[in-house]
């Protein structure tokens, strides 16, 4: 029986590697039997920054809304995007700080020194591009972007496992190497389970 699985385009681009990428394991999960629904962050209008932190509510724009009813919906997500300067991208970190608020990925509890995390029973994938050779990235910066979506976002929320596939590097890549690139997003895909 297939999952419900929801692909997240974290480059503000459609027509880049990542966009490919994601279309590669939207298509592979889909070919698999799972359910598949794809957001592209670059295409939702929405303003990245939570201007008060949780002092005050900010309202959520309609594609928000959108993005927290396919995670609500979703047993499993992938999110693809680039490592830029040791991160992930402005529309990535923007929509995480918009949509993963208490009350809808964890809840502060009196009393506990960590929040309940209210995404439980989902697992995710992370397809990251990058210009700097994998080993390099992995040894010696220590993967921050990695370490910032798995650990203390996705798992902070209770959404586990958490695999990753890095990819690199990018800049100056023959077609041959980043068709491989597009075989490993679709045979991550099909590992779904």
């Amino acid at each position: 029986m297939g999952k419900r699985i929801l692909v997240i385009l974290g480059h503000p681009s459609h027509e880049s590697l990542c966009g490919a990428l994601t279309d590669a394991y939207a298509e592979a999960a889909q070919a698999a039997g799972h359910e598949v629904t794809l957001l592209r962050l670059g295409e939702l209008d929405f303003d990245p920054s939570l201007h008060e932190g949780y002092n005050r509510i900010q309202a959520l724009e309609a594609d928000l809304v959108k993005v927290q009813a396919a995670i609500r919906w979703a047993e499993h997500i992938a999110f693809v995007f680039p490592v830029w300067w040791g991160s992930v991208p402005a529309v990535l970190k923007g929509m995480l700080d918009r949509v993963f608020l208490p009350g809808f990925a964890f809840q502060y509890r009196t009393g506990a020194l960590f929040p309940e995390p209210l995404l439980k029973g989902r697992s995710a994938d992370l397809v990251v591009s990058m210009d700097t050779p994998p080993w390099y990235f992995r040894w010696i910066y220590r993967m921050p972007a990695v370490h910032q979506m798995r650990k203390t976002t996705l798992e902070f929320c209770g959404i586990r496992p958490v695999r990753t596939l890095l990819l690199g590097p990018v800049k100056g890549a023959a077609p041959q190497r980043r068709e491989a690139w597009l075989a490993k997003a679709r045979a991550l895909a099909g590992r779904i389970r």
